[in-house]
């Protein structure tokens, strides 16, 4: 089966933490030491008595109140159909919600509260963690908390033992980030649309400001790798001038168009490309963009919006043919938007009721369900996740084969998927960055 490369949303996370344009600060780290021998304390786990869970989430941030709700919403939704159905051996899943305001000092405020609780109410396991600064994740390895499914905005899910990120991991995890601080992606999005697609020259467009022209050069990076002829693109943050942008990547003629800007620009740039007539296969936009709000956000640009492909590691949320993403969607239609982070968040939460059933009879503690997670091998969340795997790999590997989920915008259809995302497969190179 095909396995996970390490580092796999190097790509999606990086675009996202450009929602803040660099303003987020590195969280505080513990030594390698005091996570070791801390406290490893399991909540109770009497027959009849809830099994707590925490969701960290920045609800509230600098980068908008809806950003990072979708996990959140989607795993609330699959523990709602688990206590509907008589919850795991008969015990209700309680879920509890931290907000930590998109801070390091409210992350940790969060992690505090959730995994040291009061009264004996401390949760067994975080879940579909989104947090933009997730300052207390050298403290929840230390408590050896698993956290299961989270979304790697950052680099602790390829840091610290304990935590298990959505995309799974081949990191030695040992409080350094990757191997000797560096991170490794693979290649496989600009493979497919280079073979698919017959795309050659490819537009990176990007701000003048440090997160994003950053972003930018592991982009072209990963485009000159794959022989793309690429075409740089750099506006100015203050006052852009999208139109001259769109103006150049047509005239050197773009197959297609990558970024490294906030929602805003992106609409912007769309609306731009419609304007000069910019015609592209493809303006690739990552999971965090892959919503339903596609009509909305590029209102302005018919021709661009329905150019938009978007490139992930689970199964299109809009893609109703398959039996799981139905049961997603019949548990959510009481969302007004659907997205993939809801999508991913619903697998998060399936991942950790898989495995407490897999402790319910010796008992759902910490160490059990980490168990669990630690020898998860090709997890597939009922087919939603390209299948994912956490290995300690000494040194990290040149080539890789991955897999990816690929689908077009199509005005009336909405998210059309192009292929299956487990035969959409390529053996790819691996190459360093730093977070």
């Amino acid at each position: 089966m095909p396995r996970r490369r390490p580092g796999r949303a190097a790509e999606a996370a990086a675009a996202v933490l450009l929602l803040l344009l660099g303003s987020t600060a590195c969280g505080s780290r513990l030594p390698e030491s005091d996570f070791e021998h801390g406290d490893t304390r399991t909540p109770a786990a009497s027959t009849g008595t809830p099994i707590r869970v925490g969701i960290i989430t920045s609800a509230t941030s600098p980068v908008g109140g809806d950003t990072f709700t979708g996990p959140r919403d989607g795993a609330e939704a699959y523990f709602d159909r688990v206590n509907a159905r008589g919850g795991i051996a008969g015990r209700r899943v309680e879920v509890r919600l931290c907000d930590d305001g998109g801070s390091g000092v409210g992350n940790n405020e969060c992690v505090h509260k959730l995994i040291d609780g009061a009264d004996g109410d401390a949760v067994v396991a975080l879940v579909a963690t989104t947090a933009l600064d997730y300052a207390g994740a050298s403290r929840v390895s230390h408590a050896r908390v698993p956290d299961i499914g989270g979304q790697p905005i950052g680099a602790a899910y390829d840091t610290w033992p304990h935590l298990y990120g959505i995309y799974g991991s081949l990191a030695p995890r040992a409080g350094t980030p990757g191997w000797g601080g560096k991170l490794y992606g693979g290649t496989e999005v600009y493979r497919y649309f280079k073979r698919e697609q017959g795309a050659r020259t490819a537009a990176v467009v990007s701000y003048n400001q440090a997160a994003s022209a950053a972003y930018a050069r592991l982009v072209e990076q990963g485009l000159k790798a794959e022989g793309y002829k690429v075409v740089p693109e750099q506006v100015d943050f203050a006052l852009p001038n999208f139109r001259a942008a769109a103006a150049d990547l047509k005239q050197q003629g773009a197959d297609l168009v990558f970024d490294a800007l906030d929602t805003h620009g992106n609409a912007q740039l769309c609306a731009a490309m419609d304007q000069v007539g910019a015609h592209v296969v493809a303006k690739v936009t990552n999971v965090q963009n892959w919503t339903t709000t596609v009509p909305e956000d590029y209102k302005n640009s018919p021709r661009c919006r329905n150019a938009l492909w978007a490139t992930g590691s689970s199964r299109d949320f809009d893609d109703v043919s398959q039996p799981a993403v139905r049961e997603f969607r019949e548990a959510t239609k009481g969302l007004k938007t659907h997205s993939q982070w809801q999508l991913e968040g619903w697998a998060a939460a399936m991942w950790f009721t898989d495995a407490a059933k897999g402790c319910a009879k010796t008992g759902v503690t910490r160490a059990c369900v980490d168990g669990f997670m630690n020898r998860s091998e090709h997890y597939t969340a009922d087919g939603l996740l390209v299948p994912v795997s956490f290995e300690r790999l000494a040194a990290p590997p040149r080539t890789r084969r991955t897999c990816l989920s690929v689908a077009r915008w199509q005005d009336g259809k909405g998210w059309v998927p192009q292929g299956d995302m487990n035969s959409t497969c390529f053996e790819v190179p691996q190459l360093p960055y730093s977070p």
